[in-house]
């Protein structure tokens, strides 16, 4: 592969077996994701047949995982408008991503200190990546869903993310029932809602005031260097890309009075559709590397473990259970097919990555990781393929 043409080659054709997968996953009713996952693990078993190697894929994948997170959120709250009448919906799903964020990892951690025996601070920490939804892989599974069980998926998936890593954060700090630990929690919130605030209102002059054509790259790296900046500190950073996104997609809500006469919102609207167009087309480059260099990742043979297979199977039915008894008794809304759209990937793996060395074991089999993504997966596949055919016979017969 030292040839740059077949490089070349061969990530264009990966695209080009993206952007098909895409076409053909609305006919076939199998989530892109896993196409491109499948795809990875077919190169894998290439690269093993003609002798290649492709070792030490870890950092990579955190980086493309990373900047995946950073432009998927942004799509999505590009995608969102905010109305009085979508309030109770964005409170139900920010209370849903919590509760069912909080019991599941609270469920996944006693399993992994009852079967796995890790102690309980580290059960904790390997359970919360488990516990989130990756809002990389529901997002862009959705389309074909009704408006508002689409809206919900968005919101529910990205708040998970947010609370995931603002969890995940706390937990690695070492004591959290202290109060300097909770103060320094709270006051990290604050922090990134002011970054949020006064970097959301510099950025808007920017897109409002740059006349030159090479401006959305510039936001980007901006964009990226504060969440990365911030992410140092151990600020909960997706926050602010979320607000960004959600101010900039609603910005006749915040833009009134005074402030009107210096950002023009008929401007800024224009700029929002070339923005929106511009992120959904980065993440979807990024999204199809990240799951293909995945799939190629991922080693089969730690699957072959019962005891993967016993312990992954015991975290998928508490993902499923949790998120079943919230939807069905506390939300009481519909349960389908909201409870099979619950896939672990991107920000998992990026949270796994992330463990502290001290914090590090290596009695967790990464098998069971590698089972969980994929057997919730499938579990969305199945529930979304199912969904699918409800609505395309009610369209059929109102045709």
């Amino acid at each position: 592969m030292s040839n740059p043409y077949y490089i070349l080659i061969a990530v264009s054709v990966l695209i080009i077996l993206s952007y098909l997968f895409n076409l053909l996953s609305g006919r076939i009713k199998i989530p892109s994701v896993i196409l491109l996952l499948l795809t990875g693990v077919g190169l894998q078993f290439l690269a093993k047949e003609f002798g290649f190697d492709f070792s030490g894929t870890k950092l990579p994948l955190e980086l493309l995982g990373i900047i995946g997170l950073i432009f998927i959120v942004l799509e999505g709250a590009l995608d969102l408008k905010i109305t009085r009448k979508k309030l109770p919906l964005i409170g139900k799903s920010f209370l849903s991503a919590l509760l069912i964020l909080l019991a599941t990892s609270s469920l996944i951690s006693w399993i992994l200190f009852e079967f796995v025996g890790l102690n309980f601070q580290i059960s904790v920490v390997y359970a919360v990546p488990l516990g989130v939804i990756s809002s990389a892989i529901a997002i862009p599974s959705v389309n074909k869903l009704s408006e508002e069980k689409k809206e919900f998926i968005v919101y529910e998936s990205t708040f998970s993310d947010i609370i995931g890593i603002m969890l995940f954060n706390y937990i690695i700090i070492g004591n959290v029932t202290s109060g300097s630990s909770i103060l320094s929690f709270f006051i990290n919130l604050l922090l990134i809602l002011s970054i949020s605030a006064i970097s959301t209102g510099i950025l808007l002059f920017l897109l409002n005031y740059t006349r030159t054509h090479i401006k959305f790259y510039l936001i980007f790296a901006i964009l990226i260097l504060i969440y990365s900046i911030s992410k140092m500190f151990h600020l909960p950073s997706l926050l602010f890309i979320l607000i960004f996104g959600l101010m900039l997609n609603n910005a006749d809500l915040f833009i009134k009075g005074k402030l009107a006469n210096y950002l023009h919102l008929e401007r800024l609207q224009s700029v929002t559709k070339e923005l929106s167009q511009i992120t959904a087309e980065t993440a979807f480059i990024v999204r199809t590397f990240f799951f293909i260099l995945f799939g190629f990742s991922i080693n089969l043979l730690l699957m072959n473990d019962i005891n993967v297979i016993l312990i992954g199977g015991l975290i998928t039915i508490a993902i499923l259970l949790t998120r079943f008894l919230f939807l069905r008794f506390i939300s009481k809304s519909n349960v389908f097919p909201e409870i099979f759209i619950a896939p672990r990937g991107l920000i998992t793996i990026v949270l796994f990555y992330s463990i502290p060395a001290h914090l590090q074991t290596d009695y967790f089999n990464e098998g069971i990781l590698f089972f969980v993504i994929i057997a919730s997966s499938v579990m969305m596949m199945i529930g979304i393929m199912s969904t699918k055919t409800t609505y395309d016979e009610k369209l059929d017969n109102l045709i």
